[in-house]
């Protein structure tokens, strides 16, 4: 069994960008609010189970081929076309809102799934300057909060997070429960559990009212998802990981604590040395350069933008000539794996 290359698959979305997106990838957009590009995913966009799922360049759906086979595309007994992990690129040409994402706890309580939505970034490009937000300052008053919320008072909100300025090659992880935002000028992979679960602190700045931004469950019951606890200076150094151009092989571009959720590696080629991947699904992106992916069943070529979806059958693959290829991976086999709905 080999990989398969993906087609585009472009997101539209309420916030500006894209044109990072494009430009990696060598497609065009067809408006300036295709910020998002979900890579090789299996997942759907909450409440449009058309938008999100990727096809193939033969056409296939790929969510209907893992659904078909999950031993072969997964290693394991996972259902419905669940990989255990999705990757998107995301090029913010505007400021996202404050929000946070429920962990499995809660979502397996309240919204009847085993995943919760950990999820980290990959920065693969910045503006001068431009920043995220991540985590409380300081502790913070849930009646506070639950006000500043209600008046939509992002100032206030920002001015509570962390800001933290970013550069090509950091990696950040993100709690579910913390509150964060990404800000106008990142462009990033990200990496998260499979769910599109959200909880919109600062919905004003989307498409989005109060009624959509509790996940349906109402804000009295949403908010026990959202911490009200601070993020401290020595909690930011475990959530970050600032990587720089390093030899060939293969190596983390995220913090160790994300390996329970997922895993997001650099694979590198360079100058006849190689980097070996093992078996195992993979969400796969060249972000730079050009070689060949083998695997025990034959060899393809690969190019900056290429796009795919590399099943556990193919067994351990290597990529060697003269690139750098994103590899996005379910968590370890000896990590627990979640099983999609519960």
């Amino acid at each position: 069994m080999t990989p398969v290359r993906m087609q585009p698959n472009l997101v539209d979305h309420f916030y500006a960008g894209g044109a990072r997106i494009a430009a990696l990838r060598g497609i065009e957009t067809t408006s300036d609010h295709q910020p998002e590009e979900w890579i090789a995913a299996t997942v759907s966009r909450a409440g449009e189970p058309g938008v999100g799922p990727a096809t193939t360049t033969a056409g296939d759906v790929l969510r209907d081929l893992v659904a078909a086979d999950p031993r072969a595309w997964t290693g394991t007994d996972l259902t419905g076309g669940d990989t255990g992990v999705l990757m998107k690129l995301l090029d913010a040409g505007q400021r996202l809102p404050v929000h946070a994402h429920p962990d499995r706890e809660f979502a397996s309580s309240h919204l009847a799934c085993a995943y919760g939505k950990t999820e980290a970034w990959y920065v693969l490009g910045a503006d001068d300057g431009a920043a995220v937000h991540l985590g409380w300052t300081e502790d913070v008053d849930p009646d506070e909060l639950a006000r500043r919320r209600d008046d939509q008072d992002g100032d206030w909100m920002l001015d509570h997070l962390h800001r933290l300025e970013v550069r090509p090659g950091d990696g950040v992880l993100v709690p579910a429960g913390v509150p964060h935002s990404i800000g106008a000028g990142v462009f990033v992979a990200e990496v998260q559990e499979p769910t599109d679960f959200s909880i919109l602190l600062e919905w004003s700045v989307t498409t989005s009212g109060r009624d959509d931004s509790h996940l349906g469950l109402g804000f009295d019951v949403a908010m026990r998802a959202v911490s009200h606890r601070a993020t401290t200076i020595d909690d930011l150094d475990r959530l970050v990981l600032r990587t720089s151009e390093g030899a060939a092989g293969l190596r983390s571009v995220l913090p160790k604590q994300a390996d329970v959720f997922f895993r997001l590696d650099l694979a590198v080629a360079r100058g006849g040395e190689t980097a070996a991947v093992p078996a195992g699904f993979a969400a796969v992106i060249v972000l730079d350069g050009s070689g060949d992916l083998d695997t025990a069943d034959g060899g393809m070529s690969v190019t900056r933008g290429d796009v795919l979806a590399v099943p556990a059958a193919a067994g351990d693959w290597t990529v060697r000539g003269d690139a750098e290829v994103l590899v996005a991976r379910p968590a370890s086999t000896e990590s627990a794996q979640p099983q999609g709905a519960v």
